[in-house]
């Protein structure tokens, strides 16, 4: 589903360079380069077109590189190819096409091709040759050749749409880098992807980049989701609001003899909250051990009356909804 709305994050790689690397038969005129900028406003978006020969494209990205020296650099399937082999730079891949030759054949892109955006040299065809096909197999059998443990730990993340009918690459990636995630989306990276997806991994990487801690937050998973298994009312909406100023962590009971439950939880937690909830999911059946700023949840059960920091009953007559809380942390503004 696309959004149709405006949405941005002042702030957010304040003062910093964004090089996005664009995907084939496309530009630096792209929609996806548009709304970076309108999502991220006070970053700066380099954008280049690409040649066609990815000899000359990779020579291109290295002399920007070189030039802009950007803070993070996002590429997008050949764009995440690309990215990939601009070592030392803090990285996202989308979708990255790491077979790039076998998936023009595969997909028949042989012959005469339109740009999908404009382009500066004004181009608007060009022509896929079996000669280029094989630049392209001769160019990703340069990936991966410089992965640092520094990249390999922290510095490069892999998105991969869970309905990308076009490139499968993330056991590839995952085989060299440890930050290989799932979203929900296919191929191209539209709003949806780019708010629900990229946006938050852009933000760990922000707040890295200027070791800066945010206020932590536990949320019971039972205030996500009803007897049911479904979405409480405006939990997502809540959470994703949250995102913007603490650190969300989703918490659930750790039975011992029951790894069908905490299968069927981390299952929920993947497809529900997605992105935003990778590496952010806690099983415990001590919540007072927890180190956090503030817990949501519904039950006073595994020491949730002893947690340390401050405690929000979800249900009761101060917090019966999701909009409620909103309306708490609205007031605390990030406190």
């Amino acid at each position: 589903m696309e959004i149709n709305y405006k949405i941005q994050f002042p702030g957010m790689m304040k003062g910093k360079k964004i090089l996005y690397v664009h995907g084939f038969a496309s530009s630096g005129q792209s929609g996806t380069v548009t709304k970076i900028r309108e999502m991220i406003p006070d970053a700066t978006v380099v954008a280049p077109d690409l040649p066609l020969h990815p000899e000359e494209a990779l020579a291109l990205l290295r002399d920007t590189c070189a030039k802009e020296q950007p803070d993070l650099i996002i590429g997008t399937s050949m764009g995440g190819m690309y990215t990939e082999m601009l070592y030392g730079y803090d990285r996202i891949v989308v979708n990255p096409a790491f077979q790039m030759g076998d998936t023009m054949l595969k997909h028949g892109m042989l012959g005469k091709n339109t740009f999908l955006n404009p382009r500066q040299d004004g181009v608007q065809e060009f022509i896929v040759t079996k000669a280029l096909v094989e630049e392209y197999k001769q160019i990703t059998a340069q990936c991966f050749s410089a992965v640092t443990p520094e990249e390999r730990d922290s510095r490069v993340f892999g998105l991969f749409g869970d309905a990308d009918p076009v490139v499968h690459t993330m056991e590839l990636f995952a085989e060299h880098y440890r930050n290989a995630i799932s979203f929900h989306g296919e191929h191209r990276m539209n709003d949806t992807v780019l708010l629900h997806s990229v946006i938050p991994v852009v933000q760990w990487i922000d707040d890295r980049q200027e070791g800066r801690t945010r206020p932590v937050i536990y949320v019971g998973i039972d205030t996500l989701r009803d007897r049911y298994g479904k979405q409480q009312s405006s939990a997502m909406k809540a959470y994703r609001t949250l995102l913007e100023n603490y650190t969300m962590y989703v918490v659930a009971q750790s039975p011992t003899n029951d790894p069908k439950y905490i299968s069927d939880v981390a299952s929920w937690v993947q497809d529900v909250v997605n992105v935003p909830a990778w590496n952010h999911l806690v099983f415990t059946n001590r919540l007072d051990l927890l180190y956090g700023d503030y817990l949501i949840e519904p039950s006073d059960d595994f020491g949730a009356t002893d947690f340390v920091g401050t405690r929000i009953r979800f249900g009761d007559d101060t917090f019966k909804t999701w909009e409620e809380i909103i309306e708490f942390f609205g007031r605390l503004g990030g406190q």
